[in-house]
C-alpha cells in the first residue's frame, strides 16, 4: 500500500500481528492499482460493461459510493485516469523527480454517479473510460478489518497504523487512552475508542513541466487542491469513516469544512497553510 503499517498489541499476542500483515498483503493484491493483476485493475479494464467481482470489492466499491454521495462528491473514486494524466502513473517510490507536461483532457465532474451495482449479480459497471482508485479508503477499510480480526482474537488493546490512518481497541496498561502525535505538527491526542485519519498535501509531491504536483484532486476541477489547508486529522467511529472526511474538510476547505464537520458529528482539527491550527466540531 506504499506505507508502513505499525501493529501495538500485548507481547503475548505477537503471534496476532502475523495475522495482519496477511490481511494487509491480501488487500493489497486485491486493490491496488500499481499491480496489473490486481482484481482493481481488472475491474478498470472491463470499465464499460458489468464485472463480476468479489464480495470484498463489491463492498469497497458501494462504500466508495456512499462516500460520494455523502460528501456531496467531495470523495470520488473515479480519479484514477486524471491522477495518471497528472503523472502520478506508478508506485510513488518510482515517480521520477521531473518529467514533461502532457495536454490535460476537458474535466467532467460527477462521474461516479454512473457506476452501477447489481447486488444480485455481484457486478460493478464503470462507465466507458473510466477508472476507480480505492486507494486511501481500501486502506482505511484494511485498518478496520485488522483491528476487528485483532479483537475477534481476544487480543485486550492494539492499535493499528497505516501511513495515518489509525483505530484502536482497549488501552495500553497504565493508560486510559492510546497519545498519538500528528505529523508535522507540535500537537499529541489521546484516542480512547474508534478511529483517526490524517489527509495532507504535503506528502506525495512531484513535478511536472516545472509545477510541483500533488495527489490530493478537487474532484470539482480535476486539479490539486489549492485553498488555505495543508492538513486534516478527523476522528470517527471507523477508519473508513475519518479517511473520507479528512480528504472532505481538507477539500472543503476551514469554512465549509467545519459545516460538513458539525453536520456529521465528527472531530477535526485542520493545519493551514500558514501553520496555524483550527480545531472543529468537538475536538479538544
Amino acid at each position: 500500500m506504499g506505507t508502513d503499517v505499525s501493529v501495538l498489541l500485548p507481547p503475548d499476542h505477537a503471534n496476532a500481528a502475523e495475522r495482519v500483515k496477511h490481511l494487509f498483503n491480501e488487500w493489497d493484491h486485491r486493490f491496488s492499482r500499481f499491480r496489473t493483476d490486481s482484481e482493481l485493475m481488472a475491474l478498470n479494464r472491463a470499465a464499460g460493461g458489468p464485472y463480476v467481482v468479489s464480495e470484498p470489492m463489491y463492498g469497497a466499491v458501494a462504500a466508495a459510493l456512499s462516500a460520494a454521495q455523502a460528501t456531496d462528491g467531495l470523495f470520488d473514486p473515479l480519479l484514477l485516469g486524471r491522477l495518471l494524466e497528472l503523472g502520478y502513473d506508478r508506485d510513488f517510490e518510482e515517480l521520477p523527480g521531473q518529467r514533461a507536461a502532457a495536454p490535460l483532457r476537458a474535466w467532467h465532474a460527477g462521474e461516479w454517479r454512473s457506476v452501477r451495482l447489481d447486488a444480485e449479480a455481484g457486478t460493478v459497471e464503470l462507465p466507458a473510460g473510466s477508472g476507480i482508485d480505492l486507494g486511501g479508503l481500501a486502506k482505511g477499510m484494511a485498518v478496520d478489518a485488522a483491528i476487528r480480526l485483532l479483537d475477534e482474537a481476544g487480543v485486550p488493546y492494539a492499535a493499528v497504523n497505516a501511513g495515518g490512518d489509525l483505530a484502536v481497541i482497549g488501552s495500553p496498561p497504565g493508560h486510559e487512552a492510546w497519545d498519538v502525535a500528528l505529523e508535522g505538527i507540535d500537537e499529541t491526542v489521546s484516542v480512547t475508542t474508534g478511529a483517526m485519519a490524517t489527509s495532507s498535501i504535503l506528502r506525495r509531491r512531484w513535478n511536472v513541466g516545472g509545477r510541483t504536483r500533488h495527489h490530493l484532486l478537487d474532484p470539482r476541477t480535476g486539479l490539486p487542491v489549492d485553498n488555505e489547508l495543508a492538513q486534516a486529522s478527523v476522528a470517527a467511529a471507523t477508519c473508513a469513516q475519518a479517511e473520507v472526511a479528512a480528504k472532505a474538510v481538507l477539500l472543503a476547505g476551514p469554512v465549509a469544512g467545519a459545516d460538513f464537520v458539525e453536520r456529521h458529528g465528527l472531530s477535526a482539527l485542520v493545519v493551514t497553510r500558514r501553520g496555524e491550527t483550527l480545531r472543529l466540531g468537538s475536538w479538544r
